[in-house]
């Protein structure tokens, strides 16, 4: 199972170097990939690409073969459903949910993760006290917590991350990229990782320059 990009190129963005734009690109799943992108290059945009959100570029992007930019809204819902999960940089809670709500309507879809280990992980990234709270009474740090949980509790072969620990400090960035690493490799998943910098603490990644 792979993604690949064929000079791919966004419409709305004006293309310097880059070692992702308008290059081919293979991302096999299981293999992990950092995508390092300063402020307007387009790092939320090739995310939003990959989940099939837009299809405002020039090129190819393909899954299993097949042209994303044709796939059905139907296609797009499966895909989202047993394939790919996100972390949104905005991350796309329901504020007047509580977290466990949050986290619940994105596990009935599919779901991968059991009750007790939704609770075994919010107890590991300190959230598990805020699991009855609505998210909009959580700070950020933890609305990230909460979201970093949601994105796990379904099946994948490809996690897509935009900026998950922009609001977490040095120990609970640790603690999260652990969790991330470990149901990554229990699904023998990928993780597609775009940052505003290259981050020290990750490991195995092949590096690209957005």
């Amino acid at each position: 199972m792979q993604f690949v990009l064929k000079d791919v190129v966004p419409k709305h963005i004006s293309i310097k170097d880059s070692e992702v734009w308008n290059r081919d690109l293979t991302i096999d799943k299981g293999e992990h990939i950092h995508i390092v992108a300063p402020s307007g290059s387009g790092k939320t945009t090739l995310i939003h690409f990959l989940y099939g959100l837009r299809n405002d570029y020039t090129g190819k992007i393909y899954f299993e073969k097949k042209d994303l930019a044709g796939f059905s809204s139907e296609d797009i819902a499966d895909l989202r459903q047993k394939y790919i999960s996100i972390i949104f940089q905005d991350l796309r809670l329901f504020p007047n949910e509580t977290a466990l709500e949050n986290i619940e309507i994105k596990r009935s879809l599919n779901p991968f993760i059991t009750e007790e280990e939704v609770l075994q992980m919010a107890r590991r990234l300190a959230v598990d006290h805020k699991l009855s709270q609505q998210t909009q009474t959580c700070s950020y740090g933890e609305q990230q917590r909460i979201a970093i949980i949601r994105a796990l509790v379904q099946p994948f072969d490809f996690l897509l991350l935009d900026e998950p620990f922009s609001h977490l400090d040095e120990n609970n960035r640790s603690k999260a990229m652990e969790l991330l690493y470990e149901q990554c490799e229990r699904r023998n998943a990928s993780m597609i990782f775009a940052d505003l910098k290259n981050l020290d603490f990750l490991s195995n990644e092949k590096v690209y320059y957005l």
